[in-house]
């Protein structure tokens, strides 16, 4: 069967000396399973190659695998390891430039230290973007603290990948059920908070051109666009913004189909944003690569609006001359 040619970007990798990171991830998976994962998030060759032949994914950007350096405690030890973790990163791209791309990892902890690695990962090693997983010990990143981070991650024009983790502190509602924390619910509440409160905080009216991209079909936010343009003009509490908050939901913020392999979902998705705003990914190797693949050539698409999920939106995003 012929594939349709896909990009894909949120697609994990593990550098060396980050397992005790990632155990925050793997730690409510089956020994067996995580053994395999842990396999195929340190393998960049053959077996990764395979499996994005087999679903005619021409292309992928990778990140290093959560919570990364988002939960390191000192300060300059982040600096370092993300410094050592795009080195890393650029090496493996190096064996396969016309098949792989990379997100840096920030040491988000620091936001001058964060965007200057931003800017050596972009221009100097080529990297197109970064992915940060959340949150950094309970500090997000709408405060004016964070401005010239923006401010750089517009001049560099690259999208900043908002990922999930857990939150910094685990709500009541969840007590009794660990199901609730995690992937199931509480990674896209966490992360689609996250999102709202650097667009309620003002970041995309005082840095217009960031591009913020969200997985898991947007963690839902595509859904809620018009009930938060009627409860903020009843409810604003003091908050002005320049435009409506569903007009920052397809243009500031993007979103992949990386884990939600629903048609209905993703028609929603791309009937509130527009097919410019959707993008698809898998989630590899936390998602099966071929489910993903077969799940966006099946969705009911015209042919114009299925290049542009597939295709279109990254090489664009990316600024990837494919031809």
């Amino acid at each position: 069967m012929k594939r349709i040619k896909k990009i894909a970007l949120e697609e994990h990798f593990n550098a060396v000396g980050f397992e005790d990171y990632s155990k925050a991830f793997v730690k409510h998976i089956d020994s067996a399973d995580a053994r395999e994962l842990m396999a195929r998030l340190h393998d960049f060759d053959a077996q990764r190659l395979e499996v994005m032949d087999r679903a005619g994914i021409e292309y992928v950007v990778l990140s290093q695998t959560g919570p990364g350096v988002q939960v390191e405690k000192d300060v300059s030890v982040a600096i370092e390891r993300a410094r050592q973790n795009n080195d890393f990163l650029a090496q493996q791209i190096a064996h396969h430039p016309d098949r792989l791309g990379g997100f840096a990892t920030l040491p988000m902890q620091d936001p001058a230290a964060a965007a200057q690695e931003l800017t050596r990962a972009v221009q100097d090693l080529g990297l197109k973007g970064a992915l940060v997983n959340g949150h950094t010990h309970g500090v997000y990143y709408d405060g004016r603290e964070y401005d010239a981070f923006w401010e750089t991650v517009q001049k560099l024009d690259v999208p900043f990948y908002l990922h999930p983790f857990d939150a910094y502190e685990m709500p009541h509602a969840y007590t009794g059920h660990p199901e609730l924390v995690g992937a199931t619910w509480g990674w896209g509440v966490e992360t689609g908070t996250h999102a709202l409160r650097m667009l309620f905080g003002g970041v995309f009216d005082r840095c217009p051109e960031v591009k913020l991209v969200l997985g898991h079909m947007g963690e839902g936010l595509p859904f809620q666009r018009w009930r938060y343009d009627s409860r903020f003009a009843v409810y604003p509490h003091g908050v002005t913004l320049k435009r409506k908050p569903s007009e920052y939901i397809g243009s500031n913020i993007l979103i992949t189909t990386s884990g939600v392999c629903s048609a209905p979902t993703l028609m929603g998705a791309i009937g509130e944003m527009g097919a410019e705003a959707v993008l698809f990914s898998v989630d590899y190797p936390y998602e099966s690569t071929e489910l993903a693949a077969d799940f966006i050539e099946a969705a009911p698409m015209d042919d114009k609006t299925r290049e542009l999920v597939c295709y279109g939106n990254a090489a664009r995003l990316f600024k990837l001359d494919r031809s």
